[in-house]
């Protein structure tokens, strides 16, 4: 089977449960495919959860789902050393951070302390505990979701932490008929208790490789690294995005580009995925809070640029 029919199948797999979000499907995947991290940012109900857990069962991969709460610990999501009386030796015992994919729920309403837990992991694909370092399994990916409208009790996510993300998306409601669809059946078994995998490891990680076969032209390298200068030197932002950002909407592109069934990227690749790789990484001068008015705000802003930047033909 061709990497465009494994990605098809995933996708019309994960389709069975999110019903009417092909393109946060079509993002999700991508950013998999693309070794990025995604966080899933939407008022409760709309399926974050369930989009997570249906990318991890659509696949052959440990999956480990950690509710973040205020008193949750960093040993807690990373592992503890303890002390084996037996062996008479200290032991490792892994956390659940030790699996292909990790969904962290409601991360903001756990502490600063423990959000930051996963940075390393995040980034290096390790963590570090009393002087050792341990690997994580390949793949890995962290999907955390978090409820922008409710503040109470939460911590939001610092700049460092939002950056390790690939991707930020939002689901928003069904229209009329996949919401009737979903009310309908409502009263049957729950569609992710029946879904399969169709990916195994080894699919996963060869799509992965396989990026690396992805042309993108010097003309497209230059428009994206345009893109990111001008949030770097317009007034609207107060930060623009970082290179990781930059790294990160490459990668994306070169994943879209093998999701839409080519071997090269084109410069809508590059403009689909600006907002949802860079927005979440800017901050605008103007800010006065850190809700979604701020947050539509940097969107907004980031559209306005797009338009003003040459786009190569």
């Amino acid at each position: 089977m061709s990497a465009f029919s494994l990605i098809k199948t995933l996708q019309a797999n994960i389709g069975q449960v999110i019903k009417g979000k092909d393109d946060a499907i079509e993002l999700a995947v991508t950013a998999l495919l693309a070794r990025g991290h995604l966080l899933i940012e939407d008022v409760p109900g709309v399926g974050k959860t369930t989009l997570a857990q249906a990318l991890a069962r659509s696949l052959s991969c440990t999956f480990r789902r950690v509710q973040f709460t205020s008193d949750l610990l960093p040993s807690d999501v990373i592992g503890v050393t303890i002390y084996n009386q037996q062996r008479q030796a200290f032991e490792f015992k892994e956390g659940p951070l030790f699996s292909n994919i990790v969904l962290a729920d409601e991360i903001n309403r756990t502490t600063p302390k423990t959000q930051s837990s996963l940075l390393e992991a995040m980034n290096e694909m390790q963590v570090s505990v009393d002087n050792h370092t341990h690997p994580l399994p390949r793949p890995f990916m962290v999907i955390a979701t978090q409820n922008p409208m409710e503040h109470h009790g939460t911590y939001p996510l610092p700049e460092s932490q939002l950056d390790r993300f690939m991707m930020r998306i939002r689901l928003g409601y069904p229209d009329e008929a996949h919401e009737r669809e979903v009310v309908t059946r409502s009263h049957l078994n729950h569609p992710l208790s029946t879904l399969n995998p169709v990916l195994t490891i080894e699919q996963l990680l060869e799509l992965q490789r396989s990026l690396d076969g992805v042309r993108m032209d010097q003309s497209l390298v230059d428009y994206l690294l345009a893109i990111v200068r001008a949030t770097r030197q317009t007034d609207q932002f107060l930060m623009g995005a970082s290179p990781r950002g930059a790294i990160a909407l490459h990668q994306a592109a070169q994943a879209r580009a093998l999701v839409q069934g080519r071997d090269y990227c084109l410069p809508d690749d590059i403009k689909t995925l600006t907002t949802p790789v860079l927005a979440h990484r800017l901050i605008v001068s103007h800010r006065m809070d850190l809700g979604p008015s701020h947050d539509r705000e940097a969107e907004r802003a980031l559209a306005e640029l797009l338009t003003a930047i040459p786009v190569p033909l």
